[in-house]
């Protein structure tokens, strides 16, 4: 059987499972930060929302590592969000 790893960490073989652990902070806070990060830079919308929820990504979004175009929509998503 082979396993099925998310399209969105291309250069990684990471699996649902390992990804859901990695968000559960049981790696660490590095790669639950790096975790989320690729999820914001590179996962369908509609995808994100089945790893975070909207109050963990507000937590946790000032110490994301993200592109600027990308971490000025998101700042600016969560901005309307959260008024």
């Amino acid at each position: 059987m082979s396993k099925r790893y998310l399209p969105f960490f291309w250069d990684y073989q990471i699996t649902k499972p390992q990804l859901k652990n990695i968000l559960k902070d049981k790696e660490g806070e590095t790669s639950k930060i790096w975790a989320i990060s690729r999820l914001l830079e590179s996962a369908p919308y509609k995808e994100i929302w089945q790893y975070i929820s909207l109050d963990e990504l507000k937590k946790i979004f000032p110490k994301l590592r993200l592109k600027e175009p990308i971490k000025s929509a998101w700042q600016q998503a969560l901005d309307v969000w959260t008024r």
